[in-house]
Formats: structure tokens, C-alpha cells, sequence
């Protein structure tokens, strides 16, 4: 039951509606048995600062950013936690008595989908399928796992390079256009394969990136950053290639649980939640 004591965690985007963390942020409160309730807030560009000033003058505890708003968001902010200045984007802040700090939990949460299926990418040779926005806490995270090498495959090389340069000062990065030769060989190579491209989301699920199927060995991890559908064509192809698959669930719900333990401290049931998640796309679709 929400009461006057009930606290209050919300996530702010423009637009909103579309967002699933309600539903596994709530169902994972409600597992735990504490009186929070998580929501959203649709919030206007223009709007923002007020956004932020509110969750001060409202007591709200925390809130999850989404885009628009994950860069534009830092300046609002008293501090800024490192993985989140490193990536240059904030998708949680923690309220604490009107001090906000901002914080990236993308890293763990994809990082946090490997280890629940036993795998570690540390001293492994990774590929990366991408170069977006998105790409940015996979390539940390992989950074921070320690993998032997990275390459990353991608359509336009020029335009990948300012992040390859950025992140280069950690570990060298080869870039490379994804239909050349070179990049066939670093997939022979490859013990880790990750997609963060959106080709293949839904509704666009007849796309993948052009992956040369022959060069990749059985029994790697492919791994897709896209949650919906929870298998995509590319994960489909690895499958029946013989690669162990792990979709994008667990990195979106291994993020919101990161978010709800900076918030609280307290660690939520990842696979209730991840069940929620999975029968409210589930309902999305019939």
C-alpha cells in the first residue's frame, strides 16, 4: 500500500511510456517488501533543470535518466561518479538530503549478464560490433574486465574513430570496417562477440550486422545488447552456430538493480525481476 510514507524513485525521459523499468523496479520493491514505489516522469528538454530542482524540493530518493537527458543531466548535478564522467552520460542519481551525485550503471549491468552465466571476458580476445552510443559501457566495461584485446567492427570507420580514440589510452583498440578480410580474422579469433548495433530490434528483427559466420568458432558467447525480441536473428544464427547466446535482459535489469542499491542498499531479486520484464514485452507483443 502507498502511504505518506511511501518513498518515492522515478525514471525521467522524453518519451517515457515506453519504458519497462516500472515494471521490473516495482516488481522487485515488492519481492523485497520495502515501502518504495518506482514511476516515470515524461519531462520536456526544456524542462529539465526544473525536473531536477523538484526531485530536491520533493524529497524524491532517486531517478533513473534516459534519453534524452543522460548528458544534459550532468550539469544539474553536484558530483559525478566516475564511470558516469568516463562515459559522459548519467542514467542514475541518488538524492542524499538535496546532494545529487550521478552515476552510470550500464557497466555492471552488462558486465552482470556474464557473470550469471559463468562466463568472465577477463584475458579474453572480444569483439564488438558497434561504435554508437551504446558501445560506450560495453567498451569500459570490457576495459575494467581486463580482456586481452578488443577489436571493433564497424560501417563507417571515420565516424567510430573520436570513440576508439577516447577509450584508446586504456587499451589498444584495433578498429575496423566490418566487411573487410582483417576483420574476418579477428573473428577466427574471437572468444567473446558482442552486438551494440541496433540492427535487429524490434520491429526491424529481419536485420543483424554482417557477421561472417564461418570465421567465428563454436562454443564462444554472443552476446546482444537489444532485449526485445529476446532472441534476435543474430542470436538466432549463434545459437545454431553452436555459441552459447545472452540477450540484453539481463544488462537492462542488472542496471536498475544497480541503481536500486546506490538508492537503498539494498540488493534486489535480479530474476524476479528479469521474469517481470520478460512477461510485460510478452503482453506487449500478443
Amino acid at each position: 500500500m502507498i502511504t505518506g510514507k511511501t518513498k518515492v524513485l522515478a525514471v525521467i525521459g522524453n518519451p517515457v511510456d515506453h519504458s519497462m523499468s516500472p515494471v521490473f523496479q516495482n516488481a522487485g520493491i515488492g519481492a523485497a517488501g520495502v515501502d518504495y514505489v518506482y514511476t516515470a516522469f515524461p519531462v520536456l528538454e526544456e524542462s529539465l533543470g526544473d525536473a531536477v530542482a523538484g526531485m530536491k524540493a520533493m524529497g524524491i530518493c532517486g531517478m533513473n535518466v534516459t534519453i534524452p537527458h543522460k548528458e544534459a543531466v550532468m550539469k544539474y548535478l553536484d558530483y559525478i561518479d566516475k564511470d558516469a564522467e568516463i562515459l559522459g552520460a548519467v542514467n542514475t542519481i541518488v538524492n542524499n538530503n538535496g546532494v545529487l551525485t550521478g552515476y552510470n550503471t550500464d557497466v555492471k549491468g552488462f558486465i552482470g549478464g556474464m557473470k550469471q552465466i559463468g562466463f568472465s571476458p577477463r584475458n579474453k580476445q572480444a569483439v564488438l560490433l558497434g561504435a554508437g552510443g551504446a558501445a560506450r559501457a560495453v567498451i569500459w566495461g570490457l576495459i575494467q574486465e581486463k580482456v586481452a584485446s578488443l577489436t571493433i567492427g564497424v560501417r563507417n570507420v571515420s565516424k567510430a574513430r573520436p570513440l576508439v580514440e577516447y577509450f584508446s589510452k586504456y587499451i589498444k583498440i584495433v578498429l575496423l570496417d566490418w566487411s573487410t578480410p582483417e576483420f574476418d580474422e579477428a573473428l577466427v579469433k574471437a572468444q567473446l562477440l558482442v552486438n551494440a548495433t541496433p540492427l535487429g530490434m524490434y520491429p526491424h528483427v529481419a536485420a543483424m550486422p554482417p557477421v561472417n559466420w564461418d570465421k567465428v568458432s563454436r562454443g564462444i558467447l554472443a552476446y546482444d545488447i537489444i532485449y526485445t525480441p529476446a532472441e534476435t536473428l543474430f542470436l538466432k544464427t549463434a545459437r545454431e552456430h553452436g555459441c552459447q547466446i545472452l540477450n540484453g535482459e539481463a544488462m537492462l535489469v542488472g542496471q536498475g538493480a544497480e541503481s536500486f542499491r546506490l538508492w537503498t542498499g539494498i540488493e534486489l531479486d535480479t530474476g524476479l525481476m528479469a521474469k517481470a520484464l520478460r512477461q510485460a514485452l510478452a503482453d506487449k507483443v500478443s
